[in-house]
């Protein structure tokens, strides 16, 4: 598996472990609608998230932050518009949509920078 894809998946459980320590409810990981995905839906009181994940050894080609595209963000917003049809009344009356930045140096312990309420 290449570097990358390995970063990306530890990135996102790194992801769900930091979220659980701060209150969240993991409800799905890798939920896709069609061609559209969203990394990680939880729930935090009555506020439903939907998150993207973004993991980097470093801060060289930009912040973790920097590489997610106002496309990424349409792209996780539709499919969440798919899982809320697929799900309804789930007991939440807030929905937003975040990103959770990671910057993991090889031999350092993960930093984390939750962005919520993204919009583009």
């Amino acid at each position: 598996m290449s570097q990358h894809i390995d970063l990306g998946k530890k990135g996102e459980t790194w992801a769900a472990g930091w979220l659980l320590e701060k209150g969240f409810e993991i409800l799905h990981r890798n939920w896709r609608y069609g061609r559209y995905e969203v990394d990680i839906i939880a729930r935090r009181g009555d506020i439903l998230h939907f998150i993207e994940i973004k993991s980097r050894r470093s801060d060289v080609y930009g912040h973790p932050e920097e590489g997610v595209t106002p496309k990424k963000i349409r792209n996780m917003m539709q499919a969440a518009l798919g899982w809320r049809l697929r799900f309804p009344g789930q007991g939440h009356t807030r929905v937003q949509y975040d990103v959770l930045a990671i910057t993991a140096p090889k031999d350092a312990k993960p930093e984390y920078f939750l962005i919520e309420d993204v919009y583009v």
